[in-house]
């Protein structure tokens, strides 16, 4: 059976990761029979959206690996933990929140970066032939980590 890791962001499409595509990437792994383990940084979202409003909840912090748990039924461990040589695949689910805690394309756009263990999970994964997929925005990720691959990307 192929493993694959699936990079999450905390839970919601404004200031995490879609839960829509996360999930529809969960139930598709899960009906190619994967073995499936969810990542997740452990450290404070960027920010917190009320998606009722659509504005910034100054005074609230989340945590990425607390809420990713929420769309991970609790299968989540801390990115920090993640040993590239475990895994055949790289799966990175959008939503906005991608775009502001994975990297930092929602600030800086294209002259932005990747989070510093992320980027070092998908070079290792290139390098080795692995394959590495990115839903929505997520694949802005992937062309920042690997801009100096001159490689063809497709975001939508």
């Amino acid at each position: 059976m192929k493993k694959v890791a699936v990079v999450l962001c905390g839970s919601g499409f404004k200031d995490g990761s879609e839960i829509r595509e996360s999930v529809a990437v969960l139930w598709a792994l899960s009906q190619q029979s994967a073995v499936v383990q969810c990542f997740a940084p452990d450290a404070p979202q960027a920010d917190v959206i009320n998606c009722l409003t659509g504005k910034p909840m100054k005074e609230t912090q989340r945590n990425m690996l607390v809420e990713a748990a929420r769309i991970a039924r609790g299968n989540v461990l801390p990115l920090s933990k993640m040993k590239t040589s475990d895994y055949d695949a790289l799966i990175l689910p959008g939503g906005f929140g991608a775009a502001k805690n994975l990297c930092t394309f929602a600030q800086e756009g294209i002259f932005g970066s990747v989070l510093h263990g992320l980027k070092e999970i998908i070079e290792s994964m290139y390098r080795s032939e692995k394959a590495i997929g990115a839903v929505c925005i997520a694949p802005v990720i992937l062309a920042m980590a690997l801009k100096d691959q001159k490689l063809e990307l497709t975001v939508g």
